[in-house]
């Protein structure tokens, strides 16, 4: 399912502690990262957190890192990853030849949930996808997971209207 709002009208304020880091993610990054991808009902059940990584995470990971229309996030505190996200910027002809930015693979890792970060990562986001000119933002969730995480309710509802 995939919601969308309007850039042009949104306005945030976005308020960082000082040891937080939003910085794009290295291949160093990657087994912390598919942790955190694991670390949900459906991504347990779809990722393969084994050691070593498969080898389709690093090739993924380098497709990634070659696309200049990706951006692959994460979040650290004090030298410790504790979120992700994957930023795509996306060509098409509507709108004058316009640009949206989509948002996938928000994470924060387990025991860092409820603090806030992910709405700094968000904010982050959006900011990100105002610098690279997007007009509109999507933000892409999985509409048969049984339980809304907390994200869920607190982004994707109100984006199914514009802001």
């Amino acid at each position: 399912m995939i919601f969308a709002a309007y850039l042009s009208i949104i306005t945030f304020h976005l308020l960082i502690s000082i040891t937080m880091l939003f910085r794009e993610a290295t291949p160093a990054d990657i087994v912390e990262i598919v942790r955190m991808l694991t670390d949900d009902e459906l991504g347990h059940q779809r990722e393969d957190f084994t050691d070593p990584l498969p080898s389709s995470y690093y090739a993924a990971f380098e497709n990634i890192q070659r696309d200049p229309n990706q951006e692959f996030m994460v979040v650290e505190d004090e030298g410790e990853v504790v979120g992700t996200l994957q930023l795509s910027f996306i060509q098409y002809l509507t709108y004058q030849g316009g640009v949206r930015a989509q948002i996938e693979a928000v994470r924060i890792k387990h025991d860092r949930r409820g603090q806030g970060l992910g709405k700094q990562l968000f904010h982050w986001a959006i900011d990100r996808a105002r610098e690279r000119g997007a007009h509109l933002l999507q933000l892409t969730t999985i509409s048969n997971a049984r339980k809304p995480s907390n994200f869920t309710k607190t982004w994707a509802l109100p984006l199914r209207t514009k802001v």
